[in-house]
């Protein structure tokens, strides 16, 4: 089921934010003798990268990471996990006027677990849709699910399998399931082919 919340702010969504200084000394050891705050760094979550122009993936951002997220100008985020979102999140979307999709996939270490189709197809939907665009995918370390929901934009995007099953595998490492693989594997995009947008990235090795 998808649950999606709204957060307003002054700042116009996808306004260029500039977190730090033009200052090149290294971290704490500035010119004014000033430690530089956390604000003023930027450290993307786990396993940040981008997917196609105007998507991102990771694992669940923290503090630390908010100001990164803020110079992707983010409009939505999809969360894939059940879990209620954080306070402090919740917070960092209201303030930076980001809308929250959350699709509850239960994370299992089962080697044989049902994902559901309809929750990764609504939240293709929400992918292909220009209008929630830039976003960020993020489950809980940015392997299973969110490398299922990747892995079905890839066959919406024409990638063979082998190379949707590279990428998968290079997030997921020694944790990758069988059970997503096979997934995407029987995963029917026609479906979502109406909805579809032009998209920057085709490949197939």
């Amino acid at each position: 089921m998808r649950i999606e919340e709204s957060f307003k702010c002054d700042r116009p969504i996808g306004a260029a934010v500039t977190p730090f200084s033009t200052d090149n000394s290294p971290p704490g050891n500035d010119s004014s003798g000033d430690t530089v705050s956390l604000d003023d760094l930027l450290a993307p979550p786990l396993n940040f990268s981008m997917v196609d122009y105007g998507v991102y993936r990771s694992g669940f951002p923290d503090y630390a990471n908010f100001p990164f997220l803020r110079t992707l100008g983010l409009r939505s985020i999809i969360y894939l996990c059940p879990e209620p979102y954080p306070v402090a999140n919740a917070e960092f979307l209201k303030a930076n006027g980001i809308r929250l999709f959350q699709f509850g996939i239960e994370g299992s270490k089962e080697p044989f677990v049902n994902i559901p189709e309809d929750s990764i197809r609504e939240a293709l939907e929400v992918v292909l849709d220009e209008k929630n665009r830039p976003l960020l995918i993020h489950c809980k370390r940015g392997k299973h699910r969110t490398g299922c929901l990747v892995g079905c934009l890839r066959k919406l995007q024409k990638w063979c399998l082998t190379s949707i099953f590279d990428e998968y595998q290079r997030y997921a490492a020694d944790k990758a399931r069988v059970s997503d693989q096979r997934f995407i594997e029987l995963f029917d995009v026609s479906s979502l082919k109406e909805l579809s947008t032009p998209v920057a990235i085709s490949k197939c090795q």
